[in-house]
């Protein structure tokens, strides 16, 4: 995806103390572009949104927005605004006070400032509850004030700080709907901070996954799911089953491998070289009974089984390998492999990937 730079992370190393947070980071952000930085808790991430707004420094490296040195400019000279885990609104204040403050702090004109916060609560559906406070509203009506708020003076970027973790399952599933579809409308670049996975592969143009403070892996959450580098990020994305092999023969992004199942081939990662290796079958990829056709079939059994209303968990052995899989229920419950059953299964050799153990 070709866009000019909103920002730019140049070499970014970081410590506390003893602690060194990041190493080295470096990555590119398009402009416009909806980007997450996905990772468990101590990876670096809000290290790293912060930097962006300026309320932390690097030890070493550099950071731009939009081709300027930001590095030692303060926050309040950056054209950033951050949507915080707790929204961070005044309780005192009405909506549309909460939503003009920053406003009248830049110093707009009165009219501006009356226009600017009518139009940012209308766009974030919430012009009926102008006069309201805080405390009258949901949790997620106070989600869409703090981003009404964050929006209004027309930043550069926006970084979200986890700003869905306090909401209940259904109403963040609808506010990643409204937070993608504000940040087409808007045109504005958006830097996303999530551990929750989900989040990311539903709302992101890009990736960046996290860990130990360093990068992982950056791409669109469809190379992030399918293609993971390392078994770090296989693992932290999604399910997966990891199996020991050892890698036979390896050329052009394919591996002969030999592993309990047998001996096939697979994709590789560039890491993946002669010698034991981890491979990676997701379980969405294993068929089972009737839908085992093509590709590399076994004999298994079913150890165990978990009903979630719409796809049913499978725990199976073969071969002395426990398997998880995942098998969509297409019509009614029936169509249940039980528990104790003998089944075929199977998978494609290009559902399953080389990954350098």
């Amino acid at each position: 995806m070709d866009r000019d730079k909103a920002v730019e992370v140049k070499s970014v190393s970081k410590h506390f103390g003893t602690y060194q947070a990041l190493k080295s980071v470096s990555f590119d952000i398009g402009e416009n572009e909806f980007f997450t930085m996905l990772g468990p808790s101590g990876c670096g991430k809000t290290t790293l949104l912060r930097m962006l707004a300026g309320f932390e420094s690097p030890d070493q490296g550099s950071i731009l927005l939009h081709g300027r040195e930001v590095t030692q400019i303060p926050p309040h000279k950056r054209r950033v605004n951050t949507v915080f885990q707790s929204y961070a609104l005044f309780p005192h204040m009405t909506l549309e006070q909460n939503v003009a403050y920053g406003l009248e702090n830049l110093g707009w004109e009165r009219a501006k400032i009356r226009a600017r916060t009518g139009e940012m609560l209308e766009r974030v559906h919430m012009s009926a509850m102008a006069t309201r406070k805080p405390g009258q509203l949901s949790g997620g009506q106070r989600q869409r004030v703090a981003l009404a708020r964050a929006l209004a003076p027309e930043p550069e970027i926006l970084l979200l700080d986890e700003p869905l973790s306090a909401l209940d399952l259904k109403l963040r599933q609808a506010m990643r709907d409204e937070l993608r579809n504000l940040q087409r409308d808007t045109g504005i670049t958006f830097v996303f901070v999530t551990h929750d996975q989900e989040e990311a592969l539903d709302m992101s143009d890009r990736i960046a996954v996290l860990g130990a403070g360093e990068v992982q892996q950056i791409g669109t959450p469809a190379q992030i799911y399918e293609e993971p580098v390392n078994r770090f990020v296989a693992d932290f994305v999604g399910e997966t089953n990891f199996l020991d092999v050892e890698v036979l023969d390896s050329r052009e992004g394919q591996a002969t491998i030999r592993t309990p199942l047998g001996t096939f081939g697979v994709p590789a990662t560039g890491a993946a070289q002669k010698g034991r290796a981890t491979l990676s079958i997701r379980p969405e990829k294993i068929n089972l009974g009737d839908q085992a056709a093509g590709g590399i079939t076994l004999a298994a059994r079913v150890v165990n089984q978990n009903y979630m209303g719409g796809f049913t968990h499978y725990t199976l052995e073969t071969g002395g390998v426990t398997l998880r899989a995942s098998r969509r229920n297409a019509s009614r419950q029936g169509d249940l492999v039980a528990t104790g059953a003998d089944v075929t299964i199977g998978f494609l050799p290009g559902s399953a990937r080389v990954l350098a153990s």
